[in-house]
């Protein structure tokens, strides 16, 4: 076994080899550029290398400076994770070559299987069935559009290299695949060092299961069950579960099977996972293989209990697997939700800056659920704009689906995150999606079900009525509070009233509080509900019990009330005095600013390029300017017909949130 291993990695998977690594006696060393000085990778690590300035192409995928690192620290192996250099058949070389071993796939497998193009031919020529497509390669948009033409709309527009979302484009007609091959060509050649680009017909209405495998040296190989990542965002996943709701155990053991086949033609070895898109009627498709670990391992590690990164390095290391597929069986059900730095109301655009809060809620693992967050991130830490967005991946596990996803959603209720954007309530609102509670979904979820983009969840009545009994309680707590700490004239004490006016969604809900030492009762809405809580002013999160059910709520302090955040929904809630509410009637609404003649980043980036000039006539859904952040490129498109006054910015300008890009006549 192996002494002391490199991780050429950063952030949450960077951590999560760390943790193996010491479970095991090894000592770990970490890379970092300039911008992860203080990352918690690198606080983590045993050992920790600089290796350049912020940018990837400048440190985590320079192939020399990660060598140098190895021969400083004197390494045995490395560890990839995924992204950067995890599928570059040239880095696995380098190792190989100067005697470090890489804790992933022979070179061979990953030229065949990291190549989404070479891939797709091995898997056709072993009978696999595969998505129509072209696999050649395309040398322009003219010659993109005319195979685009040829498959038929809509297509999807793919990195030979890519991974993660990233370099991929759906077109439903020849401008969007002109204008999808330049972008996804751009971003590949940023994000992986190689512009190659696969066009291959988009399959409507499918789902994306993909089977974890695993294979020793010594031709041991089997699957773990397949993972489902259907619910996804610009073609990158976002919440993912083991097993897959759709799934029987025949189609199972077929793609399984199908998987394990594909890994022995090509000589695989370490962990992989081979992606299927499969139909309504469970014919499956294989759509790549990613030669690595994958983001969404933990859900396969929960139902099997299996650590895959373990296994990864002791195969490395010339051990045999010690599992045979018999013994591979699926206990429970496992969800995952990824935490990123992503605005969803601002249609979910990259958000950066200091974490001034987070506190994830607390790692529980016994027989009846299980808690765990793989993080790279702590409170006080930066979100980066050189690097992926993604902050932490929450997981749980539970005996049945449903309880995996009750767990899930108390879980998001308790994680508090402050300071950036991110999409922590548009997670708790799928996870109370009537079409994912069930399990009828597609790919197509979040374009179907949230077309016009994600504006918080709505509450149901029940539950709004139980955040006004809680709101009204915690406000007399506040004041009672605020009345015991005022300095106050003798004989002019101040009484705290049991009659409140509840202004919540919309609407006002009267309401008495009759408190004791156990809690409070609200009259509400002709009902009588029990408020229990050890809820104090100052605390960010308020964990009660409201009619004898659980309730979970980030709160902040606001005028007369306070900010609410649960399962989705950002509530603004006022308490006043009756008097005061009758009052509270009479005043005007704040009117937001026109912005509608304005061009503003939505988000901070670099302009890549800009479309448009003083004077010109621009028409509805034009591409106007490109803006970069966290290495995906953002068409920003004319949203009415108009004619630009103004142009205020320029490529390779760096720019700020509502910066003006351009002004309209």
């Amino acid at each position: 076994m192996f002494k002391k291993i490199l991780i050429a990695n950063r952030g949450e998977i960077a951590c999560r080899v760390i943790k193996t690594a010491r479970k095991m006696g090894i000592q770990t060393v970490a890379v970092y550029s300039d911008a992860d000085r203080n990352a918690l990778h690198v606080k983590m690590a045993d050992e920790a290398v600089h290796i350049g300035a912020p940018p990837a192409n400048q440190s985590y995928i320079v192939i020399d400076k990660i060598m140098e690192a190895i021969r400083q620290t004197g390494a045995e192996a490395v560890h990839p994770g995924y992204g950067f250099l995890s599928e570059n058949m040239k880095f696995a070389e380098a190792l190989e070559r100067e005697g470090v071993v890489f804790i992933g796939p022979p070179s061979p497998a990953i030229e065949a299987m990291g190549d989404k193009i070479t891939s797709k031919k091995l898997a056709q020529e072993a009978g696999v069935s595969t998505v129509p497509g072209y696999m050649g390669l395309i040398a322009d948009a003219d010659e993109a559009v005319k195979i685009s033409d040829q498959i038929g709309y809509p297509v999807m527009i793919k990195a030979s290299a890519g991974g993660g979302g990233k370099g991929m484009r759906i077109a439903w007609n020849a401008d969007e695949a002109r204008e999808g091959f330049e972008s996804s060509k751009s971003e590949a050649a940023n994000s992986f060092g190689d512009d190659r680009i696969f066009i291959e017909k988009f399959v409507t209405q499918p789902r994306h299961i993909e089977i974890q495998v695993l294979a020793d040296k010594l031709g041991g190989a089997v699957y773990l069950h397949e993972r489902e990542c259907s619910i996804q965002r610009r073609n990158q996943k976002v919440i993912e579960e083991a097993p897959s709701p759709f799934l029987d155990e025949v189609t199972r053991r077929a793609m399984g099977e199908q998987a394990v086949a594909l890994a022995r033609a090509v000589g695989y070895t370490s962990a992989g996972t081979v992606e299927f898109i499969v139909d309504g009627d469970r014919n499956f498709y294989f759509l790549e293989m990613n030669t690595r670990l994958q983001v969404e391992h933990p859900v396969t590690e929960l139902i099997t209990g299996i650590d895959l990164v373990e296994q990864m390095i002791r195969v490395a290391a010339g051990e045999p697997l010690p599992f045979a597929q018999d013994d591979l069986k699926i206990n429970g059900w496992a969800m995952e939700s990824r935490l990123y730095a992503e605005d969803p109301y601002r249609n979910f655009l990259p958000s950066i800056g200091r974490l001034t809060r987070y506190q994830p809620p607390a790692e529980v693992a016994d027989d009846s659920h299980v808690v765990r967050n793989d993080t790279g991130v702590y409170e006080g830490g930066e979100i980066s704009m050189f690097y992926d967005p993604m902050i932490a991946k929450l997981c749980t596990w539970a005996p049945t689906r449903g309880a995996a996803i009750e767990a899930m959603r108390v879980a998001l209720d308790e994680f508090e995150v402050e300071g950036i954007g991110h999409n922590l309530p548009f997670l708790s609102a799928v996870m109370d999606h009537p079409k994912f509670v069930s399990g009828d979904i597609t790919t197509a979820f979040i374009a179907e079900e949230y077309p016009d983009g994600f504006q918080g969840a709505t509450l149901p009545d029940a539950e709004l009525i139980r955040v006004a009994a809680a709101a009204a309680a915690m406000h007399r707590v506040a004041e009672i509070r605020r009345a015991r700490i005022t300095g106050r004239l003798d004989n002019h004490e101040r009484h705290v009233g049991e009659n409140w006016v509840v202004f919540l969604a919309g609407r006002e809900y009267p309401v008495r509080i009759r408190a004791d030492r156990g809690g409070s009762t609200v009259d509400i809405e002709g009902r009588e509900l029990r408020v229990e809580s050890d809820w104090l002013p100052g605390h960010t999160l308020a964990r009660m019990t409201v009619d004898g059910a659980p309730l979970v709520m980030k709160t902040d302090r606001a005028t007369s009330g306070f900010r609410l955040r649960l399962r989705g929904a950002d509530l603004t809630v006022h308490v006043r005095r009756p008097r005061a509410a009758e009052l509270a009637r009479l005043m005007p609404e704040k009117v937001a600013p026109d912005t509608s003649k304005l061009l503003l980043c939505p988000m901070p980036g670099l302009v890549v390029r800009i479309n448009v000039a003083p004077g010109d006539e621009v028409q509805e859904g034009q591409a106007l300017a490109t803006v970069e952040a966290m290495k995906m490129e953002n068409i920003l498109r004319a949203e009415r017909k108009g004619l630009v006054k103004s142009v205020n910015a320029e490529a390779g300008q760096s720019l700020k949130v509502d910066d003006v890009i351009m002004e309209f006549e």
